[in-house]
């Protein structure tokens, strides 16, 4: 009977989820009200209440699981010089953004949350920061604006593949990602190398 009440809260949860989901694609987290919600996914209101005491906690639980999602995926695959390493992760984290490609639009969206980008932004830049700085000591003032510049283009390409690119596959979305991160580090290099 236990796995069954489960189920059903995954299901409940999943049902959500998607909704929010939709909704975050036409307005902001505050002009969603849990009505309106209920209503897009068919469910009671009490239903929800037994879960989550509003919207925003929803939302901090999505968000949640989604940056535990990263954490994993980096604690599987560490960043480092190593190219192959690299790229592990970055195709781990396209295949979490693949299965929750619906939720990712809508964080990543213009009704997104900026709080949860700056959160993966600072999360990421944590694991790579003193690899990159034991590489490049002489260009770690200027390390800020390598990260932003990755950190941004792979946003991009990111927001991009989750709204228009259902064909593309993870691995292969991963593996353009991973060559665009990379000639972008190749150039920070050289540079380092040219003004030494």
């Amino acid at each position: 009977m236990e796995k069954k009440t489960d189920r059903r809260v995954r299901k409940t949860k999943n049902q959500l989820r998607t909704g929010l989901a939709r909704l975050m694609k036409k307005k902001n987290i505050g002009q969603i009200t849990v009505k309106e919600l209920v209503d897009d996914v068919d469910i009671n209101r009490s239903t929800f209440y037994l879960h989550y005491s509003d919207i925003p906690s929803l939302l901090k639980e999505i968000e949640d699981d989604m940056i535990e999602e990263i954490e994993r995926a980096i604690l599987e695959h560490p960043i480092k010089i190593e190219k192959d390493t690299t790229y592990l992760f970055i195709e781990d984290l396209f295949r979490v953004l693949s299965d929750n490609r619906e939720i990712g639009c809508a964080l990543l969206g213009p009704y997104g949350d900026i709080t949860f980008i700056r959160r993966i932004e600072k999360f990421l830049e944590e694991n790579s920061r003193d690899l990159l700085a034991e590489r490049f000591p002489e260009k770690f003032a200027e390390m800020k604006y390598f990260y932003s510049f990755c950190f941004n283009g792979c946003l991009g390409f990111i927001r991009t593949w989750l709204e228009n690119g259902e064909n593309m596959p993870p691995e292969y979305a991963a593996r353009l990602t991973f060559q665009m991160v990379v000639s972008s580090l190749d150039a920070f290099y050289e540079d380092a190398k040219e003004n030494k």
